[in-house]
């Protein structure tokens, strides 16, 4: 009787089977004409963003609506490929299409729990869903699915499939691709992902919000431990690679942008220029820009501002924690809610942010965003012992729970620090050329998209003055001419009607001084002397060559102490007439853009250089900003141990700016730090402390492998010995040193046994039309 009623229930199973067989035939046999064409795929066109290079190839900013790299199959690494296998269809390249073992499966799991729970669906499922479907789970949606996957089977081979799953599925972050994804979590191309890395992404298709390393770091963790274990039993990996992809510490970026270098003002300023020429396709298309930068020399320009800015605040002090967390005391609870918030921080302009774990004798323990706990030293605890008093309010207190931000600038030592509110730019250019070859407009770009580098018209106090001198050697003077650094009475005509009593920076007065020491030691009141001597019209058409806009340059004697208003990368511009021997050059930062399979939309070629100065010009002001760097308010400079360096620091009145411009045959570079909205920065903020390092910062990394480089000197220049303190010439084997002239306003050469043969070259001063009340003082 049991074995009749066993044969009548299996009759009956496979009855009903035959039944559901037919019905789903019926529905495949309607539904397969209707399934959308395969177009798409065949013909696969995918918004890809506008990609920005550096001249050597480094990705350095990207814009469109999703973040997308395409990549050939050929190009994707073996284990990525194997650990998406492992994941997420380990038999992809044995089924047609659908799975039909892991079908019943979820069937069954489904039946068992009683609603649809589980899927099965295959990489090539997935493409159909991604590509024609939704994601609702419903059966006439799976159907439509396993459908159009055995459709796909048909008319695309497996390794065309697996290219476009690769290429197409989303992973989070607005990253669409493996490609796009590995940029934006670990800042690498495909090629160089490692096993534990390619294992993280390869479990984020799942489900990208829940896996997402960034958001949430421990699921994502046991994700990719399972993903891990997957291919250790498909024998993809070894015990030993298993065990040491567990152990690898996982560097994921936690940066919005998310880009090797950080050029996010570059990236900006050729997206403008390419939505104006190509409009909003620029988006979508694929177009890819290369640009003049260089990736080494962006990253110590970013780096040099971020070290920069740090030493600005140590020199203020600690400004204390960003916020306060209440930890819980409980371990548990404590790790919970910290990998539940710390995701949320966002790193700021290379400041990374920190919770405190512990606040110790001798140290602070800190917990980063990716984790990874750290420890700031007794030299820490120093600089934030103004928070650290148990009298102070909670809130204020740098205690456990605080929220904080830490830098590392050598690599190995961690520093307490805070978001500093002053600004700091730099912009290098190649001499010869005008290429620009680094650019940091400002300290973080997330916070603030003004351009700091092209768009801050400030005051540049001393940096000026070069130009003043140059406009004197034009005029026939010479570096040993004298100068009168003594107090100067100006009518009040000459100031607007506001009284103008001008001073030296350092309030020193040296009585006769040469021109070159007057420069040597930014004396104010020598140069207005020497700007007398030229006149205000001629030095106003000799400072006109540079470059500058003349409407913001004032025709009045405060213009010789840089009264007017400049960007930085006008005075990088205007410097590198000084660096190669007299040309004008134009910035320029775009050298090519092709479309997304390399084809050249357009190519460009360095603008053409104009002759501005005599070389003996550019040469003699060389060798008195050499001056200015070896014996001058530049000696810091000589630590970069170079004998090729040249330039001028300048600060302005009150201390609102401070700059440096400084250049070598090689490269010029101009640093400047001040506040947005101008005010006082501090008494010591000078441009020799506050800009100066920034520029040996970035001079130090971008001049590691050049050699020095001597100035040729041109002909039609003549050397004379002359006592450096009067600018007399000295007989010949006397004591004194070597000085340049023009071969026409060189000073006869002395007989052997006469002494000086005449005096250097009084000033007369020209007359000075009104000057406005500024009163701007140089370092």
């Amino acid at each position: 009787m049991f074995s009749r009623w066993l044969w009548y229930f299996a009759a009956a199973l496979v009855g009903v089977g035959l039944a559901a067989a037919a019905v789903l035939g019926l529905a495949a046999a309607l539904v397969y004409p209707t399934l959308p064409s395969l177009e798409a795929l065949t013909d696969y066109r995918p918004k890809v963003p506008l990609r920005i290079y550096t001249e050597d190839g480094v990705l350095l900013g990207e814009f469109g609506e999703e973040r997308r790299a395409v990549v050939r199959l050929a190009d994707t690494p073996l284990i990525l490929r194997q650990a998406i296998l492992a994941a997420e269809d380990e038999r992809f390249y044995k089924h047609g299409g659908v799975d039909t073992l892991g079908v019943l499966r979820a069937a069954l799991s489904n039946i068992v729990s009683g609603g649809v729970r589980e899927g099965a669906s295959t990489i090539t499922m997935q493409v159909a869903r991604n590509f024609f479907l939704t994601s609702e789970r419903t059966f006439r949606r799976k159907l439509n699915e396993a459908l159009l996957a055995i459709k796909i089977e048909h008319a695309l081979s497996k390794d065309e499939i697996l290219e476009l799953y690769i290429n197409h599925i989303y992973l989070g972050q607005r990253a669409y691709g493996f490609a796009a994804a590995a940029q934006i979590y670990y800042g690498k191309p495909l090629k160089n992902l490692s096993l534990a890395e390619a294992a993280m992404l390869a479990g984020l298709p799942k489900a990208p919000s829940a896996y997402n390393p960034v958001v949430n770091p421990a699921r994502a963790q046991l994700r990719q431990r399972y993903v891990l274990g997957r291919m250790l039993e498909l024998g993809y990996i070894s015990p030993d690679e298993y065990e040491r992809a567990l152990k690898e510490r996982l560097r994921v970026r936690h940066s919005p942008q998310g880009f090797e270098v950080p050029a996010d003002h570059v990236a900006e300023m050729v997206r403008q220029y390419m939505h104006q020429r190509y409009g909003d396709a620029i988006y979508v298309s694929g177009m890819r820009v290369y640009t003049t930068i260089r990736r080494d020399e962006q990253l110590a320009a970013a780096e040099a501002v971020l070290a920069g800015l740090t030493a600005f605040n140590r020199r203020r002090g600690y400004a204390g924690p960003e916020a306060q967390w209440d930890l819980p005391a409980e371990a548990k609870a404590a790790e919970a809610l910290l990998d539940e918030r710390l995701p949320e921080l966002q790193e700021v302009g290379g400041m990374l942010p920190a919770v405190v774990l512990a606040v110790e004798r001798k140290r602070i323990l800190a917990r980063l965003a990716n984790g990874e706990e750290i420890e700031l030293g007794a030299a820490e605890l120093k600089f934030a012992q103004n928070f650290l008093s148990n009298e102070l309010p909670p809130g204020k207190r740098l205690r456990r729970g605080s929220v904080i931000r830490v830098v590392r600038l050598d690599g190995k030592t961690w520093q307490l620090t805070y978001l500093p509110k002053v600004q700091a730019a730099l912009v290098a250019l190649s001499p010869q050329d005008g290429a620009i070859r680094a650019l940091v407009g400002g300290f973080d770009f997330s916070q603030n998209q003004f351009n700091r580098i092209t768009q801050a018209w400030r005051q540049p106090g001393s940096s000026f003055k070069p130009f003043i001198y140059s406009a004197a050697l034009e005029r026939g003077l010479t570096p040993a001419s004298v100068v009168e650094d003594a107090p100067l009475q100006l009518d009040p005509f000459e100031t607007g009607g506001v009284p103008w009593e001008p001073k030296n920076f350092d309030g020193v007065m040296d009585g006769p001084i040469t021109l070159r020491d007057a420069l040597r030691k930014s004396k104010n009141l020598a140069t207005l002397r020497v700007l007398q001597a030229v006149g205000i019209d001629a030095a106003r058409q000799h400072v006109a060559r540079f470059g500058f806009d003349m409407t913001r340059i004032p025709p009045y004697l405060t213009m010789a102490l840089g009264a007017g208003e400049v960007t930085p990368l006008a005075m990088a511009a205007a410097y590198s007439a000084f660096a190669n021997g007299g040309n004008l050059v134009r910035p320029w930062l775009i050298r090519r853009i092709t479309d997304q399979h390399g084809r050249v939309l357009e190519a460009f070629q360095p603008p053409a250089v104009q002759r501005i100065l005599d070389p003996r010009n550019a040469f003699i002001m060389t060798t008195l900003l050499q001056d200015v760097v070896r014996r001058g308010t530049a000696t810091a400079a000589l630590r970069l141990r170079r004998s090729d360096l040249a330039g001028k620091t300048g600060t302005t009145n009150d201390h609102r700016d401070a700059w440096f411009a400084g250049y070598n045959p090689y490269r010029v570079a101009v640093a400047w730090v001040g506040y947005d909205q101008p005010r006082p920065m501090g008494g010591t903020e000078t441009g020799s402390v506050a800009a100066l390092p920034i520029w040996m910062g970035y001079m130090a990394r971008a001049l590691r492998d050049v050699p020095d480089q001597a100035y040729p000197m041109p002909t039609g220049v003549i050397v004379r010995r002359i006592d450096p303190a009067s600018g007399r010439l000295v007989a010949e084997g006397a004591d004194g040193m070597a000085e340049y002239f023009y071969e026409e306003f060189a000073p006869a050469e002395p007989a052997a046994s006469a002494g000086p043969a005449e005096e250097a070259p009084a000033l007369e001063p020209a007359p000075s039309p009104t000057a406005p009340p500024v009163r701007n003082y140089g370092d």
